[in-house]
C-alpha cells in the first residue's frame, strides 16, 4: 500500500497546478485526458482537470492542451510535435528496439534500457534523436556512454538521410541514439534525488529490457511513489521477449578497470561535440539545461568527481 503523501495531500487543483509546471519546465504540455493520468499525486478524471483549469488562474487550455498561461504561445508548437509523433514515433520505436536488443548483446554489464525523451513523452519528431536511460554494473557508466555512441555512430550511417537540427546535426552521421541518463545499480539503492521531477524521469521512462532490473530501482525508493503512485504499476509493452534478445557477450570481458579509459575517450568526444555546436548559442542552452536536470548523475561535469 501506498502511505499518505504530500502530493496526495494537496488539493487536485493545486496537484494539478504542479503537473503542469513541471511539464512546462521540460518544454512540452498534454491534453486533459492524459494530465489527468500522469497528474502528480495519482490519477485524476478529465472532469477534474477541466474543472481546475477553469478555477485556476494561471491556467489556460491551447489547441486542447492543458497550458500555463505564460505559455500560451507555445501551445500550437507543442501541438505541432504531437502531431508529428503521430507521424514519425513507429518506425523509431521498431528502430530503437532493434539497436537495444544489438546494444544489449554488445555490452552485458547494461541492465536495464528504457526509452525516454520525447520519443517516450509523445513529442518525438523524425529529426529529433531517441534518449535512452540505463542502468549498468557498477564501475561501467562510462563504458556504458562509449558502447551506445560507439554502435550509436555505426547504426548511425545507415541513416544519413535522416532529418536534422542544431541538436541533432554531427560531422559524420546524425546524433539518432543517445545515452539520456546513465545509473550504476549501487546509485539506485538509494537514488539521491527523490525530487518529483525524478520520479516524473522514472514515470515517462518506457523499459524496453530489463524491466525487473528498473522494477528494483523503483522499489528501493518509495519516496518517488509519493510524488507518482503511477510508478507502482507502470507496464511495459515494448519490453524485448527473453527470448529473442540473442547471444550476449560474457561480461569478463569488461573488467572494471576499462572504465577509466572509456572515461578518457568519452569526455574527449563530448567535448569534440559541445565544440562543433559553439556557433549554435541554442543547441549549447539546450544542452546545458537537460544536463542539468539530471545533476548530479550527468558524466563529464565540472561538478563530477575526479
Amino acid at each position: 500500500m501506498i502511505g499518505h503523501s504530500p502530493a496526495q495531500a494537496s488539493s487536485t487543483s493545486e496537484r494539478i497546478r504542479r503537473t503542469v509546471a513541471l511539464l512546462s519546465r521540460r518544454g512540452f504540455a498534454l491534453a486533459p485526458d492524459r494530465l489527468g493520468n500522469l497528474c502528480l499525486g495519482g490519477p485524476v478524471s478529465e472532469g477534474d482537470v477541466r474543472w481546475a483549469v477553469a478555477a485556476t488562474p494561471d491556467l489556460t487550455l491551447s489547441y486542447d492542451l492543458v497550458v500555463q498561461r505564460a505559455d500560451g504561445a507555445r501551445a500550437a508548437g507543442i501541438r505541432s510535435r504531437a502531431a508529428d509523433h503521430e507521424r514519425d514515433a513507429s518506425p523509431y520505436m521498431e528502430m530503437t528496439v532493434a539497436f537495444v536488443r544489438t546494444l544489449v548483446a554488445f555490452a552485458p554489464f547494461i541492465r536495464s534500457v528504457s526509452i525516454a525523451g520525447s520519443l517516450a513523452s509523445g513529442g518525438f519528431r523524425e529529426s529529433d534523436d531517441v534518449d535512452l536511460n540505463l542502468i549498468v554494473d557498477d564501475g561501467r557508466r562510462h563504458l556504458a556512454y562509449v558502447a551506445v555512441n560507439v554502435l550509436g555512430l555505426l547504426h548511425a550511417l545507415r541513416h544519413r538521410a535522416k532529418p536534422v537540427d542544431d541538436l541533432t546535426r554531427r560531422p559524420i552521421a546524425p546524433r539518432l541514439m543517445t545515452a539520456n541518463l546513465i545509473l550504476e545499480r549501487s546509485q539506485c539503492q538509494p537514488l539521491v534525488r527523490l525530487d518529483e521531477d525524478m520520479a516524473f524521469e522514472m514515470l515517462m521512462s518506457q523499459p524496453v529490457f530489463g524491466h525487473e532490473v528498473f522494477n528494483e530501482a523503483v522499489d528501493a525508493n518509495p519516496a518517488l511513489l509519493e510524488h507518482f503512485p503511477q510508478l507502482a504499476y507502470k507496464s511495459a509493452p515494448r519490453l524485448l521477449d527473453a527470448s529473442a534478445r540473442g547471444l550476449r557477450l560474457p561480461p569478463w570481458l569488461y573488467p572494471r578497470l576499462l572504465d577509466g579509459a572509456a572515461r578518457r575517450i568519452g569526455r574527449a568526444a563530448w567535448h569534440y561535440m559541445q565544440w562543433t555546436r559553439r556557433n549554435r548559442p541554442e543547441a549549447l542552452a539546450r544542452v546545458a539545461f537537460v544536463r542539468a536536470t539530471m545533476r548530479p548523475y550527468t558524466l563529464f561535469d565540472e561538478r563530477e568527481a575526479t
